[in-house]
């Protein structure tokens, strides 16, 4: 990264982290709470990835597909390969985007809730509030590394999706066929191994809300 970029960089991300604290502060004078904004992405977080995993596997079948060519429009599959890539593209967006909303409302919410804890006059509510805090953190950290652990399985697959849409839309001949082929058992392995990364980070989630609901 250029270093003369940094300084511009960080200016934006402080904006964006003010314009985060102003919205959550918005909808605490709506009397939604923190904790209600955290269920609420953790939900949209876990929706977004049954979504990826089940685009993820649409693209695998779309290639597999493009494996048993015979003959035919070679361009018609060259679209229907970029058009899974794409998909596969902004899902991968999203999916990084629901992260970052729910570290960012678990930050805010963590530091208002040590701040309560000091002001409790009971030590007993007190002791049982910051027992509550851990257990929910303990759960956040679980959480946020299963769905870290997954999404860092999306980008391998992406880049070999990008490598062969671009060797068939370049070539458009049995050559290109055969490098689907040469690489179809690694997709498919690629595949398969974040989707069983996806569905454990969605019973991660699931295990949150449950927690945080009660």
């Amino acid at each position: 990264m250029n270093y003369l970029y940094r300084p511009l960089i960080l200016s934006v991300f402080l904006m964006l982290m003010g314009c985060s604290t102003m919205y959550l502060e918005a909808l605490e004078k709506a009397s939604i709470p923190k904790r209600d904004v955290m269920v609420s992405r953790v939900e949209k977080a876990r929706d977004t990835q049954e979504e990826t995993k089940e685009q993820f596997k649409s693209a695998l079948e779309q290639f597999t597909a493009a494996t048993n060519f015979d003959g035919g429009d070679l361009e018609a599959t060259y679209k229907r390969l970029n058009e899974a890539y794409e998909a596969s593209v902004a899902k991968a967006e999203e999916v990084r985007s629901r992260i970052v909303d729910i570290e960012s409302v678990s930050e805010a919410l963590f530091t208002e809730w040590k701040q309560e804890i000091t002001q409790y006059s009971s030590a007993a509510m007190k002791q049982n509030s910051q027992k509550k805090l851990n257990t929910t953190q303990t759960h956040y950290r679980q959480l946020i590394t299963s769905m870290k652990q997954a999404e860092s399985k999306i980008e391998p697959i992406l880049t070999v999706f990008n490598d062969q849409v671009m060797f068939l839309k370049h070539n458009l001949n049995a050559r290109a066929i055969a490098s689907l082929k040469g690489e179809l058992s690694t997709i498919k392995s690629d595949v398969s191994a974040l989707v069983v990364s996806m569905e454990q980070s969605i019973n991660e989630a699931n295990a949150f809300i449950s927690t945080m609901e009660k």
